[in-house]
This record gives structure tokens, sequence and C-alpha cells, in this order.
């Protein structure tokens, strides 16, 4: 059921939209408000899927009605009701953030349009949320230890803004959650998230990778290409591994980053993209700079905001936390019920060499998952942790 709620003063009026819109679909659950006190009552109890509201009412009038709503509940939806003399007031709404107006006495067709457009908006202004909601939880950081308080403090730090971050660390430590996590709280959100494993992709394609061909660029060059910088355009671009990318694409790299454009291989014509850099390196780039590997301009240019994910060794105190955190999801993936742990079989993966960070505990978790019995317990993960 989709659920609207008419917020009028005028009974007669609020009949003749009840009746409407009850006959237009019987998916419709219509509720009524005499006044705008009652109706904003009504919507902090409710979750509605559309408002109608009147304009010019005693108590609290429309936009007053709009401007609470808008505070309390904005996903949804409100269209203004208006008489003749209330017009400009009305198209003021959209300004403040109605979806639309419709005008008294209310034409039939124009107002069932305007509820089906309006309702279908709710319903992908929800689906995005949702969406959102699955990303961020397939992207969760789990930890409160004060290292990961640290980052996570950080993060809430830098994401709205464009600065460029370079996050190190070993491997399996989670830098690419810090990458995404830093894009879905930033206003880039609703843009592309592109990632590239530098270390991926030879020396000799990774400009081509990057910045895109034309046909004829190369050999296999047989039509022109757009690179990951053009596809991350109004998003980020996740340059893992930037540690193992050639001096050439670090110089074209560097480029991009000073002058917001790139050409792809072949050409000489500029193309202006905006773009998000963040970085990850399990290599100690300071080094690599001493050893002529890396351009140090570049370094500067991406270590604006330096975060440094620590070894799961240095944060011991989440692993309870991690285990019941991928038990969960392991037990998801697979349709199997979730396993607990015994206490005494977390304090030895507590007490265990985690060599291969949190991307070895998980593929530990999921092997005593399997393997071990209805609980795991400490002779489980004798048995099966280090196989």
């Amino acid at each position: 059921m989709q659920h609207i709620l008419i917020i009028e003063d005028e009974a007669a009026i609020r009949r003749v939209l009840v009746k409407i819109l009850s006959e237009e679909s019987d998916t419709y659950a219509v509720e009524e408000a005499e006044d705008g006190l009652a109706g904003v009552e009504m919507i902090k109890k409710k979750d509605y899927d559309l408002v109608l509201c009147d304009i010019k009412m005693p108590k609290m009038d429309g936009v007053e009605v709009l401007e609470a709503v808008k505070k309390i509940k904005p996903e949804i939806p409100m269209v203004m009701i208006s008489g003749h003399g209330d017009l400009d007031t009305a198209v003021n709404t959209m300004r403040l953030g109605a979806f639309d107006y419709i005008s008294k006495p209310p034409d039939l067709n124009r107002l069932l349009n305007t509820v089906r457009i309006a309702l279908d908006r709710k319903e992908l202004v929800v689906e995005n949320k949702r969406l959102k909601k699955k990303v961020s939880k397939k992207y969760e950081m789990v930890g409160e230890s004060p290292a990961i308080d640290r980052i996570k403090d950080m993060i809430d730090k830098v994401a709205p803004t464009d600065a460029r971050v370079l996050v190190t660390g070993p491997n399996g430590t989670g830098k690419e959650l810090v990458a995404h996590w830093l894009h879905q709280k930033s206003e880039r959100s609703k843009g592309p998230m592109i990632e590239v494993n530098c270390a991926a992709i030879p020396s000799e394609l990774i400009e081509s990778e990057l910045f895109g061909h034309v046909k004829g660029a190369f050999t296999s060059a047989a039509k022109d290409r757009a690179g990951k910088f053009e596809a991350a355009n109004g998003g980020t671009i996740f340059l893992d591994e930037i540690g193992d990318m050639s001096l050439s694409a670090q110089a074209k790299v560097l480029r991009a980053l000073q002058e917001s454009r790139i050409q792809r291989v072949g050409s000489d014509k500029d193309i202006k993209v905006d773009v998000r850099v963040v970085a990850a390196t399990n290599k100690n780039l300071k080094k690599e700079i001493e050893d002529g590997k890396f351009r140090e301009d570049l370094y500067h240019r991406l270590a604006v905001i330096l975060i440094e994910v620590p070894a799961l060794n240095e944060r011991r105190e989440d692993i309870p936390l991690l285990i019941n955190y991928f038990a969960k999801k392991i037990s998801e993936e697979q349709g199997t019920a979730t396993k607990t742990f015994s206490e005494s079989a977390i304090k030895l993966l507590q007490d265990y060499d985690w060599t291969g960070n949190i991307r070895e505990l998980r593929n530990v978790v999921e092997r005593l998952i399997i393997l071990g019995g209805t609980e795991v317990s400490e002779a489980d993960v004798k048995s099966f942790a280090s196989k």
C-alpha cells in the first residue's frame, strides 16, 4: 500500500481529494488532517509516501508544514494545494523543497499525474537509500580500537572535502575500505567510484588503462577508448598499489592532478576531468623516492592527507568483533546457521600472529565455519587454523 496524507482545512476539498484518490487505485491508503498542526503530528508518528498540503490554513499554514516536514522526514514528497491568490506562494514552496503544486479546484488529470510521479520519486529515493546502505555494509569498517576510531574520525573530517588522500599499510589491512568510505561519505557519492590496481596492470599498458587511447596509438588499439580517469569523472578514482606504477605513468598522473586534464595515448587533445584521487600503497614511498623509483612531487600531491591503516597484530582488541562479523557474513553467503566461537577459541585467534592481516583472518574464520563443530572450539582452531 502507498500511504497518502491530505492536509486541508476545507472539509469539502478533503472529501473530493479522498474520493478521487481512493477510486483511482486500491493501493492508495488515504488519510486526512484538518489543519497543519494535526498533519505534522501524524507525519511524526507514521511514514507517508506522499503528502498533499493546502497553503492557507489556520494554526499552521502550508509553508510552515513544508518546512517542518523537510526537517523531520525530508524524503516525503510534498505537493502543495494553492488557491488563486496563493500562486506566488506556491511557486516559492518549490524553492523550499515542495515536489509540485496544484491549483483549486484540482484538475483531475493534473492531480492524478502529479500523484503518480511523486509516488514514483519516493520509491526511487527509498530504493537509492536501500542500495546505499547495502553498499555501505559491504565496505563496513569493523573495530572499536583507538587506531580504528582515529581512522573513522579522520574520514569524517576529510570525506566532505576534495583533498587527496594517501592510504598506507601492509597488505590485507583493508586500505580499500578506507577509500570506499571516503567516497561514500563525500559529496561525490552519487558519482562513480573507479578502482585501479596499478600492480596488476603491465607497465606498458598502465597509461592506456588510466588515460585511454585513440585508434592506432599502438598495434592492438583498434578503436578509441576512454580511460579510468574519464570513467571516474564527477566521482573518485582509487589508485591501489600506486607504488608499483611506472615513472612515465607517474608523470602523467602528476599532470592530471596539477591541471585536471588528461590526454589519451596517441592524442595531443586535452580532456578536462573532475576527479578526486585516493591512492594506496603497502610500500614506503619515501624509501622509493630515495631509490629513484617514485616521484617526490607526485608523493606530495597525493599525500595531502595521510591515513595509516595498522596491521591486525596492532589492533588485537578488534579481533573478537571481526570474528563475529565474518562468521555472520559468511553464514549468510552460504545460507547456513551462524556458528559461534568459544571464548578459548577467540583467545587463541587473538594471540595468533596475523602476517596476512584481516584477509588471512577472514579465510581462517571461513575455514573454521566449514570444518569446525557446531560451536567452534579451541581444538578446532588448533586443528584447522594453521592449515
